[in-house]
């Protein structure tokens, strides 16, 4: 279980990382000598619930009108092949290139807004929050070096603060917030589909929604935003082997209610 990679493409998004998920909940069901509770020809079929897409607002480069100053960047390590492209981007913005940033946002926007609505479950303050999450980070990308993780970690870095910042000042005023466990799309305009049946969906997302919040909140990220062990390391202020750790306890724990509900 801990030698498995999860790098999910675009094109995988969160049904491969359903896939995956799936596929541990099972290993751990053999192991504890209980039958798998997930497989079979309807495994690919579609999900009950979708995230609607996010509205397509102004990049943001262009909102607060200005120009991105170049700033002197020291030497970075090597970037690794599949971050290229992102960092390409990245270094040009730093350099002033406003559609370089505009283009980040282009890229990363559905994947933010899917992280945030994850968790408030409201569109109009998901689109909010997406706003403020691509503002700050336009205010602080001359800030930021390749460190070996793509740049999605960190505008979702930036979108977990902006969440927990909520989630405070609602429990400061007595208020719950709630987060549904909900099938996204990575592009609205692609042709993407949730990975489970109806009642395997249902089934799954259910038992992820009873784990404590960081065991939650590392399933999300790993299964569902894809990110790799060090971005979600990254994410949570942990290190690699505290997320690993915390991945099998939940996946371990995700068998213990899945397989009680087989018994």
């Amino acid at each position: 279980m801990t030698g498995i990679a999860l790098r999910l493409s675009a094109h995988d998004g969160a049904r491969g990382g359903l896939r995956v998920l799936a596929d541990l909940i099972n290993d751990a069901l053999l192991a504890m000598g209980t039958q798998p509770a997930f497989g079979g020809p309807q495994f690919a079929g579609q999900a009950a619930i979708e995230t609607p897409p996010v509205a397509r607002r102004p990049r943001p480069h262009s909102r607060v009108g200005r120009t991105l100053q170049p700033v002197e960047t020291p030497p970075e390590e090597p970037v690794d092949e599949s971050h290229l492209e992102s960092w390409r981007l990245v270094r040009l913005a730093q350099d002033g290139d406003g559609e370089a940033f505009g283009q980040l946002y282009d890229r990363y926007v559905d994947t933010v807004f899917r992280f945030i609505y994850y968790r408030v479950n409201d569109r109009a303050l998901a689109e909010d929050f997406t706003s403020e999450t691509f503002l700050r980070a336009l205010r602080r990308i001359t800030t930021i070096s390749y460190q070996g993780r793509d740049i999605g970690a960190w505008f979702i870095t930036i979108a977990r603060n902006i969440v927990l910042d909520h989630v405070k000042s609602a429990r400061h005023r007595l208020e719950v917030t709630t987060a549904d466990t909900i099938e996204g799309k990575e592009h609205a305009q692609s042709t993407e589909t949730a990975v489970l049946d109806t009642l395997q969906s249902e089934r799954l997302m259910e038992a992820v929604a009873q784990l404590g919040d960081e065991q939650r909140e590392c399933v999300m990220l790993r299964f569902i935003q894809g990110l790799s062990v060090s971005e979600t390391a990254s994410v949570m202020g942990k290190n690699d082997g505290a997320i690993k750790a915390l991945q099998h306890r939940a996946v371990r724990k995700l068998a213990g209610i899945v397989g009680g509900d087989l018994r």
